[in-house]
């Protein structure tokens, strides 16, 4: 059984399974590892949500904020040999119900590298004339 909760303080333990998530989902290399990078974006999200399996974190999810009007979802994955069973869904719902109980209005996310259909299913709709961008060097 999956459990989840949302966290603001990881342990070490959370931290060296979100670096694995994160390396996983192809977001970080090895040179990223940072706990302390780790630990400031969970404790500095709106909100920050866990799936654990057997006290193990296998799923995660975030959403920054101005924690007035706005959101974004971001970092949504579930470690591969969990996926399919709708992890990720219910990080997803669980993440709107938060911003939604706290007075947020407007919820956005950048659908990554064809994940659109799975966002689709859960409410979400392209922006029109919109396209998401990003500052390089």
């Amino acid at each position: 059984m999956i459990e989840y909760s949302f966290i603001t303080k990881p342990t070490q333990a959370d931290i060296v399974r979100l670096i694995e998530l994160y390396r996983h989902a192809g977001w970080w290399t090895v040179e990223t590892d940072n706990p302390a990078l780790v630990a400031g974006i969970v404790e500095g999200s709106h909100c920050f949500l866990v799936g654990r399996q057997k006290g193990v974190v296998i799923a995660m999810g975030r959403a920054i904020s101005d924690r007035v009007s706005d959101a974004y979802i971001q970092d949504i994955t579930v470690d591969s040999y969990f996926r399919g069973q709708g992890i990720g869904s219910r990080i997803v719902q669980e993440l709107i119900e938060k911003l939604e109980e706290d007075g947020i209005g407007w919820i956005g996310l950048i659908a990554e590298r064809k994940t659109h259909p799975f966002y689709q299913a859960l409410g979400f709709t392209p922006m029109a004339d919109s396209m998401p961008m990003r500052k390089t060097s």
